[in-house]
């Protein structure tokens, strides 16, 4: 729950701000990445990292269907099917 005396935004809780930590380890990952001349790996990296795409996208459809039913419930508005 928001401050009492902020405004409540409902997609405030969407914006991403990466911590300056998780910045150097993604630039890490990606210069990794860059730097690999090995097709087989980076063939390998392409599907797995495909992989995790499409269960992540699932996953997150499923939890914004979720969130967006427990927000009804909470404010006492009607499930549309």
């Amino acid at each position: 729950m928001p401050p009492k005396n902020e405004p409540l935004n409902s997609f405030d809780w969407m914006v991403v701000e990466p911590s300056l930590s998780e910045q150097f380890v993604l630039e890490r990952s990606i210069r990794e990445i860059e730097d690999c001349d090995n097709i087989d790996v980076l063939s390998q990296l392409c599907v797995a990292m495909a992989k995790a795409q499409h269960h992540q996208t699932r996953l997150l459809r499923q939890a914004v269907g979720h969130i967006a039913l427990l927000d009804a419930v909470l404010s006492g508005g009607e499930q549309k099917p």
